[in-house]
């Protein structure tokens, strides 16, 4: 039988936005990734042209698990003081002192080696919503552990500022490095320059037809209960 205690150990949080349940933009995407996010049912993906379902499923697989979201405070595990009533209390108090925001226009563009849907203009207020996300909860997160983050630098794709960023924020893409995105695809290094344009121009023609702009008014609380498990939402919080 599990340890309780060892299992809450495991578990981790991470602060999303993610659209309301029941919207166009929230279904949309619980259908391109093929789950639900407040459900956790499985759901019929959308499938591009010459693509089989076992194809696009491994293509989504890797964002399919942490569920449609764009991350505000990327998953952290508890510190050994604190407790998920505490998080979930901190959490709601911070969506009071916020607004809520319209996001700017959200376009399918390759962001390294995956595909996203990403603001086309800047926002400061985007930017400063995410900031204290990060900050104003990061004494709820444990002190990651050493070899994780050796691990990670010695992986080479971060710069120094973002290696100081990870050691103090547990996390390097955050502050003025914090980039608004909404995860489509996994890694896809292996396929081809056609294959990506096939799969990036799919992508455009199920998002570009929902309604913009996309309204920003909660953030969303999700657990993965364990180490590997399918992250669900476990808590949304009006901003005001």
């Amino acid at each position: 039988m599990s340890d309780p205690a060892q299992l809450a150990a495991q578990a981790r949080y991470a602060v999303y936005f993610s659209p309301q349940q029941g919207s166009a933009w929230a279904e949309a995407g619980a259908r391109w990734l093929g789950r639900c996010i407040d459900r956790g049912q499985p759901l019929a993906q959308p499938l591009p042209s010459g693509w089989s379902a076992e194809a696009f499923a491994a293509i989504t697989r890797t964002p399919r698990r942490y569920g449609w979201h764009a991350t505000l405070k990327a998953p952290f595990r508890l510190g050994v003081s604190r407790t998920e009533a505490e998080l979930l209390f901190a959490f709601r108090e911070l969506a009071k002192q916020m607004h809520g925001l319209e996001l700017p226009s959200l376009k399918v563009q390759q962001l390294g080696s995956f595909l996203a849907l990403v603001p086309q203009q800047p926002s400061a207020a985007l930017q400063a919503l995410a900031q204290r996300c990060v900050v104003d909860l990061h004494d709820f997160a444990a002190t990651p552990d050493e070899d994780d983050i050796t691990a990670r630098i010695a992986q080479g794709k971060l710069d120094a500022e973002q290696q100081a960023l990870l050691r103090r924020w547990c996390y390097p893409h955050v502050l003025h490095r914090f980039r608004f995105h909404l995860t489509l695809t996994g890694d896809l290094r292996k396929l081809s320059a056609a294959q990506i344009a096939a799969l990036q121009a799919h992508a455009s023609a199920q998002f570009s037809i929902l309604p913009q702009p996309v309204l920003l008014q909660a953030l969303s609380l999700c657990i993965e209960p364990r180490t590997g498990a399918d992250f669900l939402r476990i808590a949304q919080a009006e901003l005001a």
